[in-house]
This record gives structure tokens, sequence and C-alpha cells, in this order.
């Protein structure tokens, strides 16, 4: 190698040391200025309960200004302790010094908790010169906060000391990786935690209030620090998660509302999902979805989500998506596939009796005619796609070009005939025109047996959120909404891989430092089951 090839080589290192080290001083940075945010909620909040303890009265919107703020300066720390975590691994990378935060002094674990001692073996003989003649000198403990169901405890790591007779040298095993910062917490609580928090709706701040009165007080801050760190520790399984999505030849997409705090009000967010779930078409992939959080609805947000995506998307009619299906898409246009239950709900929220009284509320119920038919036509149909669900691409397609196509041709002929006959202000003519605008894409599954008949994937994907709305109230920032986004990926992808949410996350946090990079794949939802099985097995 010449002088040359080894000089610019050495300049392209100096170059990637100087990047790195930017990198490194921009999350420091960002690291500082989410812990004075922190800071700053931290006192508004203290100084609103010292002002409403002198001056305000005890009412019920009292108490929501609190939990308003008491969620604010929740999000702050944890965007915190999430930025730190991600200067510190960027410092590591670079001579940049990382930022730490200033924490209140640790507070002791209840005395009232049961101890469980888990000793650490200490070496049969000393490392540096391989005597045996080893003497006790003491230990060091490290008290951590674990849960069991239905009983708390802390367990004490104890790390014995030795020395040797011989060398005079100290012998002491290595302490354990802790998944947060001093090891407050058990693998166990911080799965509970999380679990609770995002995927059965229970803010921190309530979550706390149910353990100060089973006995633990525990500080909000000390928490909300807790999911910031832990999310920044499963971030490798996430992009794990969304890569094995995005590698989908078909995907279900949907969004939602969220509210968002903001200074006076909250805003409207939206959080999308994209599930890929090849299992109605016998497909072996398993399950996974991937969420998305944004500000607002704009059609940018699923062009952005799936920018250099191909297959078949499968969606309501929202025109946002219509920029995914061009001809001049880069890398290529997506096909287009419509759900129809969508069309059907149209359909029978006409013919229902119980919709049309809620509706019109004391005057008659008008059941149309048409709008019956409609769904009684429509459900031959899916019977029709409920027998052959599981089944592989060549027979789902084969049986419905056989038994699906007639009946489709002729629901088509039918609500052609009969739109002709409506004025353009008939709610049963928007429901046909709202499929046979689309038609194509409606049909589309007639020509492709991977594609389903419904979106019901992505819809059910969104239930909890729906179901959750009324329980957290609102997103306490856009980062809030964004980490609810990252652990509903998980927290979703495990229950649709039939696996329970916390017991998973538990092992995760309790393996992922120590685990290969090659082998992190292995923690996977899919392939955790198996090797759990196996593990159970023998």
């Amino acid at each position: 190698m010449g002088n040359a090839a080894q000089a610019e080589i050495q300049n392209l290192r100096e170059r990637l040391a100087a990047a790195e080290a930017v990198a490194a001083e921009v999350a420091r940075i960002k690291a500082i200025n989410a812990d004075l945010e922190a800071r700053n909620a931290l006192l508004q909040l203290q100084n609103e309960k010292m002002r409403r303890t002198l001056y305000g009265q005890r009412s019920e919107r009292t108490r929501h200004l609190i939990d308003q703020m008491e969620l604010t300066f929740e999000e702050c720390e944890t965007t915190a302790s999430e930025d730190e975590a991600l200067a510190a691994l960027a410092a590591a990378k670079s001579n940049v010094a990382p930022f730490e935060r200033k924490r209140p002094a640790r507070k002791p674990l209840p005395e009232h908790l049961p101890r469980e001692r888990v000793v650490i073996a200490a070496p049969e003989a000393c490392p540096c010169c391989g005597s045996d003649r080893l003497c006790k000198l003491g230990e060091d403990i490290t008290e951590t906060l674990e849960i069991v169901p239905r009983q708390w405890k802390v367990i004490q790591t104890v790390r014995e000391k030795f020395s040797c007779r011989e060398c005079e040298k100290i012998t002491q095993p290595p302490a354990p990786f802790y998944v947060t910062p001093r090891g407050l917490f058990g693998p166990n609580f911080l799965a509970m935690l999380l679990f609770e928090k995002f995927g059965a709706h229970q803010p921190i701040n309530r979550q706390r209030d149910r353990y100060a009165r089973e006995g633990v007080e525990l500080s909000l801050s000390t928490l909300a620090d807790q999911v910031g760190a832990c999310t920044a520790a499963l971030m490798p399984l996430y992009l794990l998660i969304e890569a094995h999505v995005l590698a989908a030849e078909r995907l279900h997409g949907d969004d939602t509302t969220i509210p968002v705090l903001a200074k006076t009000k909250t805003d409207t967010g939206r959080i999308w999902t994209y599930v890929r779930d090849d299992r109605p078409f016998g497909g072996p992939a398993p399950p996974a979805a991937i969420f998305h959080y944004s500000r607002d609805r704009r059609g940018e947000h699923p062009v952005a989500h799936l920018r250099s995506w191909t297959g078949i998307l499968q969606a309501d009619a929202y025109a946002g998506y219509n920029a995914l299906f061009q001809t001049d898409r880069v890398p290529s246009p997506l096909a287009r596939a419509l759900c129809w239950s969508h069309a059907r709900r149209y359909f029978f929220e006409l013919a229902d009796i119980a919709t049309q009284l809620k509706k019109r509320r004391k005057k008659a119920p008008v059941i149309s005619p048409l709008a019956v038919e409609a769904v009684r036509l429509i459900d031959v149909i899916f019977d029709i796609e409920r027998a052959i669900n599981g089944r592989s691409v060549q027979d789902r397609l084969a049986l419905r070009q056989e038994l699906t196509a007639p009946l489709v041709i002729d629901l088509e002929a039918w609500m052609r005939e009969n739109r002709t006959r409506l004025s353009k202000n008939s709610d049963v003519a928007e429901a046909m025109d709202y499929m046979l605008k689309a038609w194509p894409a409606f049909t589309a599954f007639l020509d492709d047996g991977r594609i389903c008949l419904t979106n019901n994937a992505a819809e059910r994907a969104l239930r909890g959120i729906a179901l959750g709305r009324k329980s957290w109230l609102f997103a306490g920032s856009d980062r809030g909404g964004q980490r609810t986004a990252f652990m509903l990926s998980l927290i979703t992808t495990a229950k649709l891989n039939d696996i329970d949410p916390q017991a998973w996350l538990a092992d995760v946090l309790t393996r992922i430092a120590d685990i290969p990079q090659s082998q992190l794949a292995d923690l996977l939802p899919w392939q955790w089951r198996t090797l759990e099985n196996q593990r159970q097995a023998a």
C-alpha cells in the first residue's frame, strides 16, 4: 500500500472520529436541555402544589390540573432519562465526556419488605496467582426492588470480597448488569411498569398511588426515569421489528386519534400502524406491527413511513394514501386494496334499528330496504372468506374465482342499477358511491390470494388506543406520543405472537445487555417463544 493510500485512510479515520465527536456533543447538549426541561417542570409542579395547598380549593378540577402537571413532568423526566442514555452511548464512541444528570439522594428501600440474598459465587482460586488460600474481607450489597405477583420483595445481590494470603490480591466478582442506572429496580418490576403504562393504559402517577397503598413509596420522577432508560435500552429490538414488518409483501395500514397536551388545550395527534400478518394466506412469516406518531394527519406521514417499501397496502379510502399509488412513485407505486368492512359499515348503520334510534333520537327510525339487501349480499361474501381463511395463496385464489367472483359481479350490477334511482343526497347513494368510485381497489382481492377482504388486522391493533384514551386522557408531548408508538410496537407484536408481553419484556430486559449483537434476533417475540418452549421442555 502506497503512502498516498495510507494518508487517505488516516484522513478518513480522523474525519470519522471528528464526526462521532460532533454527534456525541450534540447528544450531550440534547440531554442537558432535556434535563433542564424536566427540572423546570418539577419546579412548576412543586410550586403549583404548594400554592394550591395554601390558597386553593379542594375540588375535582384542582385534582385534574395537578394530574395534568404531573403528566407533563413525567414526560419531561422520561425524555431526559432517555436522552441521557443515548448521549452516553454516543460518548462511548468518542472522547466527549458523557453527561450525567443530578438526581436526588436515593431513598433506602422499605425496611418492612423481605430480603432475598442472591450470592454470586466467589472464585475457588486467586485469579492472579492461582492459590486457593482465600480469606473473606467483606461484601458489597446492591438492593434491587423486585416484584412477584401480589408480593413485594427486595433482592440483595451480594458480591463477596476475598484476599489472597499468598499475594494479598483482593478478588471480587464483577457487578451484574442493571437495565437502568443504579440498579434500583429489577426487570420484572420494569416490565410491569412499562406494560401497565403502555399496554394497560395506566399513567405512572396512578401506578405510583397504587404502589403507595401497597406500602411502597416511590416518586414520580424515579418511575419516569426508569421508563426513559428502558426505552433507550429496547431500541435495537424495535429496529429489528420494523425491518421485519417492512420486509412484507402486504401490509395493513390505519390510524386513529390521540389527544396531545398543548399549552392551553389538547391538540389531536395521530397514531399510525402498519401490520404484517401473513397467517390468512398461510404465510410462514410471524406477525408483527409497528406504530408511528404524528401531530396531524397530513398525507406526508404515510409517505414517509413507507418511503422505501413496495407491495400491497390494505387500508381505508383516506386520501392521504393516494401519493403512494401514483405511477411516478419511487421505487414503484403500491398496489391498493380497500377494506370491505368499512364499506359494509356504511350500509349496516342504515339498516340497524339501534343506530337509527341513536341518531334520530325521538324520531321514528328509518330503515332502508336497499341497505338491508346490501348487507345481506356482502355477508355472503364474508361467509366464503371465513371458510378459506388460512389456506394457501393458490387455494384462496381458485376458490375466490369460483365462488366469490360471480357474487361480486352481481353486487356491482345491483348497486349500479339501484344507484341511478337514488338522489345524490341519499345516504344509501353515498354508501354505494364509496364502493363504486374505487371498485378496482375493492375487487383486487379476486386477483391475488394474499389480499384480505378487510383491514381488520390494523383496526384490531389500534383498538387498545381507543379503549385507553379515556384512561390516560392525553399524551404529554410529541416525545410522549413517539414513545407511546415505540412501546405499542413491542407490546402489540408480542400479543400478535400469542405471548405475554410483560413476561417477554422482563426476560428481554434481563438479557439484552449481555447478548451478542448477532444473537439479538433471539429476543424477538416469535423467536423468544420458541426458545422459551424449548427451555420449559428441557
